[in-house]
């Protein structure tokens, strides 16, 4: 890591706008630092840091796209020209990424590539047991989706890396996978370039959700917005270039530059707000979920009439992380239970958000009361249950005996049903410790496992809150 830091130091990066030294490109605003509990190996504050400074500038020299390594390399721009237009822009970065791989220690991006993962866990990498451990026919589809996509693309750009000399392990579809995973999880955007840019030192800072830091909307009364916007302006210094404050992006100094994105103290781990995802998009693209994500959007199976009743796309009918459904799903409700020769005299209020009536609204909370506890009850699994099997796996991942583990678990069947699948027989009079094929198995298990939890969480959440509705309503229709 120190030599890296050396390399990118020589290449420009900089985390100070006042140079740096070509000791290291860090020290100033950010450091490195493990979070073991929030993502892992991330940056830290070096010192405290104020909301729209700038802590990271990557100049364009340092960043890997694939312009830049057909421009070292002629004979990879000339075979990937001459397969133009068919290959898309990420197609054209992985080649050029397991191009560089296979240089070695003769790549120019050597200590940067030998820092990157060496495994993800995105959901094109989870098998068939992990899969179906996610239990959701739409998450399923989605992962399988995922893996039929990136193996299309392997196959169709096969023929141009044997062109290239690729070596056979490179070849594989299970090196692709990585730098599919690698592209996917760690790139910057970039105009020039869609599939955009892997930037060393900036992809080592970790996911933050783009409004999770107390936005202004949140505040109850005018009075503690006025507080708050006053505040904010204290903190910052507005010029033109710091309107943007969000995270940054590639400026016109000809460099990535990223800022911080609230106001950080000493040792705090320093965020990055990728963009807003859900956590089965935030599996699908980067490999982990948030607890609480505040861009969360579960759904539910709807009537296809319910789909297109109206003019809300199907995307916008979801229930909120906080269980309440969502404006588009309130409204195709309030249309959808509306008798149809009335829908048209009603169209304007409901459009507008308005209850109709206390016998619509209690018909609406009722159905999504029975919906959810049929897609609950669908399920192979509680959420009473999930909730311990995540005990369980954690549990087992971070010890050294499996037999310690496993021996008179109530999920004994379970963890017999993961080692059939990986073909995989435990030696239980021995105290060992699962090989690491089968731990980040395990890893990934847990991921499918936690994203069902806040799935069915949400649900049971939806249903407290419609319950709670319906017995309001039915109080105010007494009362009448």
């Amino acid at each position: 890591m120190e030599a890296l830091l050396r390399w990118a130091a020589e290449l420009g990066v900089c985390d100070s706008p006042l140079g740096t030294s070509t000791s290291s490109c860090l020290g100033r605003s950010l450091v490195i630092a493990d979070f073991s509990d929030a993502g892992g190996r991330g940056l830290a504050a070096a010192r405290d840091l104020r909301r729209g400074e700038l802590v990271l500038r990557v100049p364009r020299a340092a960043l890997f796209t694939s312009d830049r390594v057909m421009a070292d390399d002629p004979q990879v721009a000339s075979c990937v020209v001459s397969h133009l237009p068919r290959l898309s822009s990420v197609q054209t970065l992985i080649i050029c990424l397991l191009t560089e791989v296979g240089r070695g220690r003769n790549s120019n991006w050597y200590l940067y590539l030998s820092q990157l993962p060496t495994y993800y866990t995105i959901l094109a990498t989870f098998n068939d047991f992990e899969t179906e451990a996610l239990q959701v026919d739409d998450a399923i589809w989605v992962a399988q989706k995922a893996l039929r996509g990136i193996r299309s693309d392997w196959e169709e750009a096969t023929p141009l890396m044997k062109r290239l000399g690729l070596k056979p392990k490179l070849l594989m579809f299970k090196s692709w996978l990585w730098a599919f995973a690698t592209v996917s999880s760690r790139t910057l955007h970039i105009a020039w370039d869609g599939a955009g840019c892997l930037c060393p030192i900036g992809d080592l800072f970790n996911y933050a959700a783009p409004d999770d830091d107390n936005s202004l909307a949140d505040e109850d009364t005018g009075d503690m917005m006025h507080q708050k916007t006053n505040k904010m302006l204290d903190e910052t210094t507005f010029d033109h270039s710091s309107e943007r404050l969000t995270d940054g992006g590639y400026e016109d100094v000809n460099g990535y530059c990223l800022y911080a994105r609230k106001s950080y103290r000493k040792g705090e781990q320093v965020l990055l707000a990728y963009g807003t995802y859900t956590n089965l998009e935030l599996l699908e693209h980067y490999g982990f979920l948030l607890g609480e994500n505040p861009n969360e959007k579960i759904y539910i199976p709807l009537d296809l009439d319910l789909c297109t009743i109206g003019t809300w796309p199907r995307d916008s009918l979801y229930i909120l992380p906080n269980g309440h459904p969502s404006f588009a799903l309130l409204c195709a409700l309030r249309l959808w239970t509306t008798p149809t020769n009335h829908r048209k005299t009603f169209g304007h209020q409901i459009y507008s958000g308005s209850l109709l009536s206390i016998e619509n609204e209690l018909e609406i909370m009722k159905w999504l009361v029975k919906k959810c506890e049929e897609t609950l009850q669908q399920l192979p699994t509680t959420i009473e249950f999930d909730e311990k099997l995540l005990i369980f796996l954690c549990k087992l991942r971070n010890s050294t005996s499996c037999r310690i583990d496993v021996d008179q678990s109530i999920f004994q069947q379970e963890f017999a049903v993961f080692l059939r699948f990986h073909g995989f027989k435990l030696d239980c009079s021995i105290h060992s410790k699962l090989p690491v094929r089968l731990l980040r198995s395990l890893e990934r298990w847990e991921l499918a496992v936690q994203w069902r939890c806040i799935y069915k969480r949400t649900l049971t959440k939806c249903t407290a809150y419609c319950k709670s509705l319906v017995r309001e309503l039915s109080l105010q229709q007494n009362q009448q």
